[in-house]
């Protein structure tokens, strides 16, 4: 494999990018890269040249300097000597194993592209190509013209046949251009969904490739050779209308859309239009037109009347226009994810007003009130098809590196009555979702440690909002939301509302939360039998692996003290010792022993310690120790209801039998050929469970 990275004057922002070169778990015999410096005028050349001496794997190119990234690229691709060719910016950096992964998918499949997931911290990226792996996708049956940048892997002699290259010197829309030539020619295609491969960098002096002011002429100049690949490739039909849209909501009409053209002085507006209208009436249809979402039909109408104030007008009505998610229920599930149940619309304006819809015979238009100042006296739009638009997503994001990962989730988008006398209504998307922060056998894994922030995507009337959930939820919400230890070894997930904006954030791994300020004041049960055990208010799953944690005895009038007597409480400590924290039915068990040897006689409060030695321990109940160190728990503690006695009673009923039967059987089923193994194990995992 052959990595291409244009250079020019990259400074210290070109660091990461070389550091993730070199952490690769490809091997460095695998794979090659190749800088092409356009001619810098930094410490670049020498800087590179030292590497390459020091990493055999490692080439630089020095070429006279061409202002743009397409001539480095091409050189790049005639000089690769790799099977693939996998772009990669300067300022932008690699997952640790994307090289060895992008690789493996291409090889298997005999990809002619490979699609690796991105994350940015500054750019849009379209999530939806990323939901989940594609082994081999076209054109045709995937969303692939919503990923245009080149950051993918390509193979090198399909590049080579089909004559893909980058038109050279400075212009606009270049990546485009280049991959609509690369996607219709593609035979296979295949998209890696399930691993953040590429990250986008913003920089902190707002110098990203691609941040160059747009000049309209030249800008829609460039893009006309783009729709005229598109055309020149296509029939007409379903496939190419599908393609001319997306270019015409986001190149075209989203240059004419809020918050940009909110900002346009009107010599400006006059270019921008007088630009795009031509391609508008030449390129996109009655057929493409139709297509899009109510919003964007009034702003595809309006720009077709070359009305520009009406785009302006209508650009500040759709500014006002926000997602709003309020959160009716979390639930931890047995398996050790978080349902939610949302309710989620759009609303409109400073106080959030529904955003209304008008019925009339069945039909569904959007309300007079909003439409009047864009639509002929009279007139409606109507959206009685276009229900199917309203969709809900939900997603975790972590807050530092910009990682998105898809949740499951279902929405059912429900016309609701607001005035049943005048058919005011509204849409409203009721549904549920599931946060996972531990991966499956299949898709993502586990999520590293951070702070994964709760995020929903909503969708109508032709717009897109995203917005955070937490704010606006049911009183009950909160005492649902308490920590897990989860997976193995056992780590903390603390789902909790931030302190700003009381949105719902997941710390994976105690990023910066401790466990225990959210498990004071909850509820703590003496478990019956001869061997004492708490029952911690700490979600468990049947696969968190047991942990050791210290449990301490310390002043009670200290540890009654509460968080602010912290200190005092670590000078109160009389004796502390290693005790399991074990899983059973959902909840964290203590397992305390009968007797502590050294333990010093009297009445202590008996606390464990959740987040480290250093910290603060839980408080859970006060201890009467004798002379022998026999410890006696607080009589008065709760005890769990007969029902959850019988399942836990059971579960370990289940549990010793397992170890009976893999103690007794396990040694003859070893011996077994690999179709007897797994016929007696479904056998054994259906009679015990």
């Amino acid at each position: 494999m052959s990595v291409v990275i244009p250079v020019y004057n990259p400074g210290k922002y070109i660091d990461p990018c070389i550091d993730s070169l070199l952490g690769q778990t490809l091997p460095a015999e695998e794979f090659e890269v190749v800088f092409v410096d356009d001619g810098s005028t930094d410490d670049t050349p020498e800087r590179l040249d030292k590497l390459a001496a020091q990493h055999p794997h490692f080439r630089v190119i020095h070429i006279p300097n061409s202002g743009w990234p397409g001539k480095p690229r091409n050189i790049g691709v005639a000089e690769a000597r790799g099977e693939y060719v996998q772009f990669l910016d300067q300022d932008d950096h690699l997952g640790t194993d994307a090289l060895r992964r992008l690789y493996d998918m291409g090889h298997r499949n005999g990809s002619d592209i490979v699609i690796g997931k991105v994350a940015s911290n500054f750019r849009g990226v379209p999530h939806g190509v990323f939901r989940t792996n594609r082994e081999k996708c076209t054109l045709q049956n995937a969303p692939l013209f919503d990923s245009l940048t080149p950051h993918k892997m390509f193979r090198t002699e399909f590049l080579r046949e089909h004559g893909i290259a980058y038109p050279e010197g400075k212009r606009r829309l270049e990546d485009q251009l280049y991959m609509m030539k690369a996607y219709f020619p593609a035979q296979v295609v295949s998209i890696l969904g399930t691993y953040t491969c590429y990250h986008y960098s913003k920089r902190d002096d707002g110098k990203n490739a691609g941040s160059a002011k747009l000049v309209p002429a030249g800008y829609y100049g460039n893009l006309r050779e783009v729709l005229e690949v598109v055309v020149a490739s296509t029939e007409p039909g379903p496939l190419r209308d599908r393609v001319l849209r997306r270019f015409y909501r986001v190149e075209m009409l989203g240059r004419l859309s809020e918050p940009a053209v909110l900002k346009y002085d009107d010599d400006y507006l006059r270019e921008m239009v007088e630009a795009v209208r031509p391609l508008a009436l030449e390129f996109m249809g009655d057929s493409v037109h139709n297509g899009l979402g109510p919003m964007l039909r009034m702003r595809s109408t309006l720009l077709r009347e070359n009305n520009a104030q009406g785009l302006v007008r209508l650009a500040g009505l759709a500014s006002s226009v926000k997602g709003a998610v309020r959160l009716e229920n979390v639930a931890w599930e047995a398996d050790g994810r978080i349902a939610l149940t949302l309710a989620v619309r759009l609303v409109h304006g400073e106080q959030r007003l529904p955003l209304k819809l008008l019925r009339r015979d069945e039909r569904l238009y959007v309300h007079p009130d909003i439409t009047s100042r864009f639509l002929p006296d009279g007139a409606l739009l109507e959206i009685t098809d276009d229900l199917g638009g309203f969709k809900a997503e939900l997603a975790l994001r972590d807050r530092d590196k910009a990682v998105e990962w898809p949740c499951p989730a279902t929405f059912k988008a429900r016309v609701e009555m607001l005035d049943e006398e005048d058919g005011t209504c509204e849409i409203v998307q009721r549904g549920t979702g599931r946060l996972a922060s531990e991966g499956g056998r299949k898709g993502r894994g586990s999520l590293p440690r951070g702070f994964w922030d709760a995020w929903v995507t909503v969708r109508g009337l032709g717009l897109v909002r995203r917005v955070r959930l937490g704010a606006d939820r049911e009183e009950h919400v909160d005492d649902q939301c308490f920590p897990a230890l989860l997976s193995s070894p056992a780590r903390p997930v603390i789902p909790y509302f931030t302190d700003t904006h009381s949105n719902l954030t997941l710390d994976v791994a105690r990023r910066g939360k401790k466990v225990v300020p959210y498990l004071e004041g909850r509820p703590v049960l003496r478990m019956p039998g001869r061997s004492p055990q708490l029952r911690l208010d700490l979600f468990t799953t049947g696969s968190t692996a047991p942990a050791m944690v210290e449990v301490v005895l310390s002043k009670p009038s200290d540890a009654a003290a509460g968080p602010a007597a912290s200190e005092a409480l670590e000078t109160s400590v009389v004796h502390s010792f290693s005790c399991a924290l074990r899983p059973a039915q959902g909840r964290a068990h203590l397992a305390v022993p009968r007797q502590v040897e050294g333990a010093p006689a009297g009445t202590w409060q008996l606390g464990v310690r959740l987040d480290g030695d250093k910290d603060r321990p839980l408080p859970l109940c006060t201890a009467d120790v004798d002379g022998n160190g026999r410890i006696r728990l607080d009589d008065s503690l709760a005890a769990p209801d007969p029902g959850l006695l019988r399942k836990i009673t059971a579960q370990r009923r289940r549990a010793k039998l397992r170890a009976a039967a893999r103690a007794v059987a396990g040694p003859v089923v070893r011996r077994l050929p690999s179709a007897g193994r797994k016929k007696v194990r479904r056998f054994a995992a259906k009679l015990l469970g």
